[in-house]
């Protein structure tokens, strides 16, 4: 009974199965079949998207090679006639080709006077602004000439106001120094004349009277006193007179340097400076 029990399950477990199974076989053939159709579909529109894709280029392609035969033979006609025009011109070239050399050394020499042209354009260039800054530099020339001539022409009146007065300072000095000197030379001289008198009348007092020997040496030596005292003052009025002689020429020197920096020469002064010797010269 057991056995009969469960056989009549496994029987009925295995109907059940095999519907189950049929069932679910079934289920997969139907979504078989839909995803059949589906692609299907799909592919026919893929398939004549691409026929029409194809058919189009073909259509082109076909009316290209047929464009492109049109233009070859078009091209063919062309070439027929650029060879003629070619066989003409070459024709024309054996003819014309005298002139060209004589073209080719024409266009060598323009290039030359080209080359020439440049550097002479370059160079007035040049010339020009140097000729600019020359004239900016004659225009300062004349500016600083006229500056100049203004300052030359006040230089020139101090100069002659100051060659004036220097004149008049020589000549007063010159009188004064001249005078001066002659009062001392004739001074000296009758010092010195004086001196020689008394020497020769002391010597006839000594020679005529007897004196004796310690009052001659006293007389001798106020003698000696007088003379010194006297040479002291000649030395004074020496030494005097080469002060004077001495400022006189370094006066004249003086003048000289200044004629010769405003540049007036020694000769336009009318007169020759006369230049004292020192004493003892």
């Amino acid at each position: 009974e057991m056995e009969a029990k469960y056989t009549r399950k496994m029987q009925a477990l295995r109907d059940e199965m095999d519907l189950r199974r049929k069932t679910e076989i079934h289920e997969l053939e139907e979504r078989k079949n839909t995803q059949i159709s589906e692609l299907l579909g799909n592919h026919e529109g893929a398939f004549g998207a691409i026929k029409n894709y194809y058919n189009d280029i073909t259509a082109k392609n076909l009316a290209l090679i047929n464009l492109l035969k049109e233009q070859v033979e078009d091209l063919k006609k062309k070439e027929a006639v650029l060879e003629k025009e070619k066989a003409d011109v070459l024709r024309e070239n054996k003819g014309l080709t005298e002139p060209l050399q004589e073209a080719q050394e024409l266009v060598a020499e323009l290039k030359k006077k080209l080359v020439h042209y440049y550097r002479d354009k370059e160079a007035l260039m040049n010339s020009k602004a140097h000729l600019k800054i020359t004239q900016k530099e004659l225009k300062d020339l004349q500016w600083e000439h006229e500056v100049l001539e203004q300052r030359f022409s006040q230089v020139q009146e101090e100069r002659d106001e100051l060659y004036q007065k220097f004149t008049r300072a020589i000549n007063e000095v010159q009188q004064k120094t001249g005078f001066k000197n002659l009062l001392l030379e004739r001074k000296l001289h009758g010092l010195l004349t004086l001196l020689e008198q008394k020497e020769v009348e002391l010597g006839e007092v000594i020679a005529a009277s007897n004196f004796d020997p310690s009052a001659l040496s006293l007389v001798s030596h106020k003698l000696e006193d007088v003379l010194n005292s006297k040479n002291a003052t000649i030395q004074d009025l020496q030494l005097q007179l080469a002060r004077v002689c001495k400022a006189h020429n370094d006066m004249l020197q003086t003048f000289e340097a200044k004629l010769t920096a405003f540049g007036i020469p020694l000769d336009n002064l009318g007169f020759q400076p006369l230049s004292f010797p020192l004493p003892g010269q």
